[in-house]
């Protein structure tokens, strides 16, 4: 009769490799968790940046559009400061612009009208608010104007100036007084956008008419 060998695995041998597989599972968990974490926390940081310059292009082109033919005139401010009062809160001066055509962000309730009075207000908490109305509304002057919200990352809006005597910008929480106590319009928004541990802050020029449009209106 043939003996066939046959060898068993020994009570130390299996917790042996128990103990193996265990560490391997550890450490593979432990690269699987970062690698999410990593993987997380750069797709916030690119979605965040990408909202920063969405936003950022968005109120840029509009400044352009505002400023320039046939929504601007010749001799005209096409960006300047009106007082605004939202459909809840008190009155306020606003940076404001004219678009004749809008953008594809407003939703109407009944269809499109043109010459869009556009305003820009930072509210606490909840972000910065574009708020329009079409001058050609029936109700134009006493009902209050709409209401989108841009962004609600946007924390602070600062207002720049330059300064000629000093040949440097200077960042303002609120927009200057001339001596007659007329606000002053800036030349720049300084926006800041705030999400959990991110931050950006950009710039949105406000162009003036430039020299030579034709006067439309």
């Amino acid at each position: 009769m043939t003996r066939r060998s046959r060898r068993a695995f020994t009570l130390i041998e299996v917790l042996l490799s128990m103990a193996l597989v265990a560490l391997m599972l550890v450490s593979l968990n432990t690269f699987v968790f970062s690698m999410s974490e990593l993987w997380g926390t750069n797709s916030d940081s690119r979605l965040f940046d990408q909202h920063v310059h969405a936003v950022t292009r968005y109120l840029q082109q509009q400044m352009r559009d505002a400023s320039l033919a046939p929504a601007a005139s010749a001799n005209a401010t096409p960006i300047g400061v009106t007082q605004i009062t939202p459909a809840n809160g008190p009155q306020d001066y606003l940076i404001t612009y004219m678009l004749l055509g809008g953008t594809r962000i407003l939703n109407w309730a009944d269809r499109p009208l043109p010459e869009v009075m556009c305003s820009l207000q930072l509210r606490d908490g909840k972000g910065l608010f574009l708020l329009w109305h079409s001058d050609l509304e029936m109700h134009y002057a006493t009902d209050p104007p709409r209401e989108t919200l841009i962004s609600p990352f946007i924390t602070t809006l600062g207002y720049d100036y330059f300064d000629t005597d000093f040949n440097h910008w200077t960042t303002e929480t609120t927009m200057r007084k001339d001596n007659s106590g007329n606000t002053v319009a800036p030349a720049r928004l300084h926006l800041l956008f705030v999400y959990r541990k991110l931050k950006s802050e950009t710039i949105v020029d406000l162009p003036t008419t430039p020299q030579g449009v034709p006067n439309t209106w």
